[in-house]
Order: structure tokens, then sequence, then C-alpha cells
């Protein structure tokens, strides 16, 4: 529920903590203005730059996914894997539609790279982990 999205031809994965870390069974808290949304918005600023001039990537726009860390580590992994997810075939495999024809599926995001997430120690686990799928 914590995420935004973009369309482009390259999708640039981010990890910023929108939200404070919540109380105990609650996993995002208060807005964190400064420290949150300030780096959302440099995310965004600097995509609409570099799709607004087109000798910087001629042919090409850079799309977005950002998803919100809740200044939790845990919750960040999570995040974190849901780029994964998006990589991988649907876990009922290939399937048929109801009139034997083979499913339209939306060709999987072209994700090359990941900004954050704020503490290094978050960026550690969330760079090991995608380091495993390249």
């Amino acid at each position: 529920p914590h995420a935004i999205r973009l369309e482009g031809d390259l999708t640039l994965g981010g990890l910023f903590p929108v939200h404070a870390r919540g109380p105990a069974g609650v996993p995002c808290g208060p807005v964190k203005k400064e420290k949150g949304i300030h780096r959302l918005e440099a995310m965004l600023y600097a995509l609409d730059r570099v799709n607004g001039d087109p000798k910087v990537l001629p042919n090409l726009t850079l799309g977005a996914r950002i998803l919100d860390t809740c200044s939790r580590d845990t919750y960040a992994l999570e995040q974190a894997l849901s780029f994964v997810r998006s990589l991988l075939p649907p876990e009922g495999g290939e399937g048929r539609c109801a009139d034997g024809s083979q499913p339209q599926r939306p060709p999987p995001e072209r994700l090359v790279g990941v900004i954050g997430a704020s503490a290094s120690s978050v960026s550690i686990m969330v760079a090991n982990v995608l380091r495993l799928f390249a």
C-alpha cells in the first residue's frame, strides 16, 4: 500500500523511510517529512529532469517503483523482495484462460537499480538479497 509506480522503459527502484517506525504490531507510523518525503521528492525530481531532456537518454524513459521502508529494517527487506517477485513467473505456472488460450501477461519489469535504503545496515541486507537475482 505504500508505493509509487511510474511507467518507463527502464525502472529504478527506490527504498525510502517515508513513514517512521510504527508501534508494536503496526509497521508504519507518522510521515517523516525531512528524511522521507524530501528524499522521495528528490528522486522524482531527478527522474523528471532526466526524462525531460532528450539529450540525456535519447529514446528511453526512466520509470520508478518507490517503496516505503517505514524506518524498519525487516519491513524494508520485505519491500525489497517485491522487486524480486516482479521478475519471477507466477506461482501457478503459466496456466490457461477459460477459453484455452495463453494468458496475456505484461512483460517483466526491467529493474536496473535500486536507490536506498536510508540506513547502511538496511542497504547491506537489501543489496545481499538483490545480488542473488542480479
